[in-house]
């Protein structure tokens, strides 16, 4: 019996994965863009600059996939193509850090899903070389507005290296926008709740592990540290080699912890040996703002729209968590879990806006927040002269689910299709039962 229903639960998933393959096999090719032959001038246009900065019928002008002009209207080259954007708005590409993107395409069909390595220690594990340009997830994210994003590898107490990429490209290699820019330590907590009718045994054995398991990630630090000071070793050890970056101030360490005692710990221990931390999660985090700030540490905070961490919890604290830590100093950026629903970063955004934050505010919790979290607001982030030209083009207002109406993209100057399965998926029925203008 019990083999029979294995072998019908094998024949459903392998049916599943041929189904979803020929779907996506049905569909038309969308193509990574050339790069930028011809200048662009965006015209007539309110242009959220991402740093605070509002220009109203604006012009923005980049060639060679860089800004040369932002203001006001001005005299535009010859042969320049124009894009008319009046009563149009927009923005810098938006950014989503923390993602499985790319690692992930089918959750329930283990083939697809390569976001994990075994054990708990994967220092040396790149996710850029498993990420996956192919995924048709991705366009989902471009329709959003969302350009970039920080692919992340999930799992184990030292997850591995995330990369930085670009949303239209042919593979890892022509994706890659910041390579192995940071490790992440997911840090060890407890999961047990005495409330949830639990022993006082399994909960002192909780804990037990627990500082077993914090012991075991302070001697991984104690001993990589050691390592990079010896300078070059004549045994090469992956793992350590990984954080020998992070000693040289070249590599973040993103640590991953959302209860006050956990942060308190993680930062602590950090700290210890020399390593100023991007904190990830956070949902305690206004609980110690003042520890956040006195040691200099930024925010990537998990989506708005989700309950509060605990049942005494104000309900409506996921919402205004934004604005409590912004107006504490905190830098402060967006993320959601996992990677389909991240087309729904910007939405994250304005309902910031909508619990305290200023629009450009909150706009910037997913632009230039976020690029300077990731070290690459040299690069991208605010629409200035000399970045590269990841730019959005909205019909309305983006943050918000009415408004946001993304018509043109633009990644590195390279105007992207902005096509994807959804909206094949949508024309298609539309057209079956004759709803097709």
């Amino acid at each position: 019996m019990m083999n029979a229903i294995k072998t019908y639960l094998l024949a459903s998933t392998a049916a599943a994965g041929l189904l979803f393959a020929g779907t996506l096999c049905a569909q038309p090719t969308i193509y990574p863009a050339k790069a930028q032959a011809q200048t662009v001038a965006i015209t007539g246009a309110t242009i959220h600059v991402g740093n605070g900065t509002v220009i109203e019928q604006g012009t923005l002008i980049f060639e060679q996939g860089k800004i040369t002009y932002v203001g006001g209207a001005t005299n535009i080259s010859v042969g320049a193509a124009i894009v008319d954007a009046s009563g149009k708005q927009v923005y810098p590409g938006f950014i989503a850090p923390n993602t499985n993107l790319g690692l992930v395409e089918v959750e329930a069909v283990r083939a697809t899903v390569d976001d994990a390595e075994v054990g708990e220690n994967n220092a040396h594990v790149r996710s850029l070389i498993a990420y996956n340009t192919d995924s048709k997830v991705i366009n989902t994210l471009r329709s959003n507005g969302i350009l970039l994003a920080q692919v992340t590898p999930q799992g184990g107490l030292v997850s591995g290296q995330s990369s930085v990429v670009q949303l239209d490209a042919w593979n890892w290699e022509d994706a890659a926008y910041k390579v192995d820019e940071g490790l992440h330590i997911r840090w060890p907590t407890a999961r047990f709740s005495r409330s949830a009718g639990g022993s006082a045994a399994n909960a002192d054995s909780q804990k037990e592990q627990v500082q077993a398991e914090i012991a075991q990630v302070e001697d991984f630090l104690h001993q990589a540290k050691a390592y990079a000071e010896l300078g070059s070793a004549r045994v090469t050890n992956a793992r350590f080699e990984a954080f020998r970056a992070v000693f040289a101030g070249g590599r973040k360490v993103y640590v991953h912890a959302n209860k006050a005692t956990d942060i308190i710990a993680a930062i602590s221990a950090l700290k210890r040996h020399g390593i100023a931390p991007v904190l990830v999660g956070g949902a305690e985090a206004h609980l110690v703002a003042d520890l956040l700030v006195d040691n200099n540490v930024p925010v990537i905070m998990q989506q708005a729209h989700a309950l509060p961490y605990a049942a005494d919890v104000d309900v409506y604290l996921p919402y205004r968590q934004a604005k409590i830590l912004t107006d504490a100093g905190i830098l402060v950026a967006y993320s959601i879990d996992g990677f389909w629903q991240q087309r729904n970063l910007p939405f994250m955004a304005g309902t910031a806006a909508a619990y305290g934050l200023s629009k450009e505010q909150a706009l910037a919790t997913i632009t230039s927040n976020t690029a300077k979290i990731l070290g690459i607001d040299d690069r991208t982030g605010t629409l200035e002269v000399g970045k590269d030209a990841n730019v959005v083009i909205s019909g309305g207002d983006a943050l918000d689910m009415l408004g946001n109406d993304i018509q043109r993209a633009f990644i590195q100057g390279r105007d992207i299709d902005l096509d994807d399965l959804h909206k094949q998926l949508f024309e298609r029925y539309e057209f079956k039962y004759g709803l097709s203008k």
